[in-house]
């Protein structure tokens, strides 16, 4: 039998943020707070920067619920062993929306920082193109809403993304998980991204639609990736392994990447492909690529292993955003996963007792 139909933001609401992990240090942001407080739960700061000056490694940082101006840029750096979490204290339920300064609406540029369950809405913003930028090492955004980014800018080779992992300023491996990215950019904009990785790291349990390029695409110094497990659909393509436009000294190409679990269906362009300068240790397997444009164009004679050419079968699917993205009992999807790059747990947080490619576990 297959499961009630609700929407996708429902569906991953359902499970609160998973963030479960004790920290040593706690501190708090409230819209009603100030940020000549100390920070306590009783005495909250009101912006999120500001608790960022103060926190160090082994913090938390509490976000109440409401709406938090965007365009601010956190500097600070957690430790391998003392990261510096940033939870909204109810999924979602802290938004941090447009301004009039900055691109990105929060530049992470510390080391060892996680941004967890947030909403970025960048409807209306008038120069804001990046919702959640990357540009440490070792960060992680998961658990994030990420909705209406540069929709109403002009298309432009400076680009625009959901979620951007970058090593322009020295960062490397940083994660996308367990996201919803959806409208970014808009007429088809070749140039504009759900999540852009340029650099090492995992993108994995993430729904990605209504984007005018391409749902995961990677460039520059990207390398070493692991892509497992997202559905991405309805984009203009689904996912891109590709590096060029080298910078810090990297001479590329991008190689030693996995590809695996993934749903990419009815992309316009190609569902899984291969762009600039690629290497030969590429690797993808068990995905189901279907009613794309095209659905593989790889390089250097690689192969693709596990693949399914089917309809996924969702069970409520609407192209644009709205529907049930599980899958039906009937889904070639079920059970088909590749269990070596299994994540252990599916995009609302529930533990994956079976092999199911896409966001969701049957």
């Amino acid at each position: 039998m297959s499961p009630t139909p609700t929407t996708d933001t429902t569906i991953a609401a359902a499970t609160s943020t998973a963030t479960t992990t004790a920290t040593t240090y706690n501190l708090y942001v409230s819209t009603t707070g100030s940020d000549s407080n100390t920070g306590t739960q009783s005495a909250p700061f009101k912006t999120i920067l500001k608790a960022s000056q103060v926190a160090k490694p082994d913090t938390t940082v509490h976000v109440a619920p409401g709406t938090y101006t965007g365009g601010f840029q956190t500097t600070v750096s957690g430790t391998s062993s003392g990261r510096i979490r940033f939870v909204s204290d109810t999924k979602w339920g802290a938004k941090i929306t447009g301004s009039s300064s900055g691109e990105n609406l929060w530049d992470v540029r510390g080391n060892y920082i996680d941004v967890d369950g947030f909403e970025f809405d960048g409807t209306g913003a008038s120069v804001i193109t990046i919702g959640i930028y990357l540009g440490g090492s070792y960060g992680v955004a998961k658990n994030n809403l990420v909705h209406d980014i540069a929709t109403t800018i002009a298309c432009s080779g400076h680009g625009a993304a959901g979620i951007e992992t970058d090593n322009y300023y020295g960062g490397v491996h940083n994660d996308a998980r367990n996201n919803i990215v959806h409208h970014v950019g808009s007429n088809g904009c070749g140039y504009y991204q759900g999540i852009y990785l340029s650099t090492s790291g995992i993108a994995d349990n993430n729904l990605i639609y209504a984007i005018s390029n391409t749902g995961i695409t990677s460039w520059h110094n990207a390398t070493n990736l692991t892509i497992t497990n997202n559905t991405v659909f309805g984009n203009g393509q689904g996912i891109t392994i590709g590096g060029g436009g080298y910078y810090n000294g990297f001479a590329g190409p991008h190689d030693y990447s996995i590809v695996a679990n993934n749903i990419v269906y009815d992309n316009t362009g190609t569902g899984i492909d291969e762009e600039g300068t690629t290497g030969t240790h590429n690797q993808y397997m068990n995905n189901l690529s279907y009613g794309n444009g095209g659905n593989f164009s790889l390089r250097n004679g690689l192969t693709h292993t596990g693949t399914i050419t089917a309809d996924p079968q969702f069970a409520n699917y609407i192209r644009t955003g709205g529907g049930d993205y599980r899958l039906k009992n009937t889904s070639p999807a079920i059970a088909t996963a590749a269990k070596t790059y299994l994540p252990t747990i599916d995009l609302p947080g529930a533990t994956r007792l079976q092999a199911d490619m896409g966001a969701y576990k049957y």
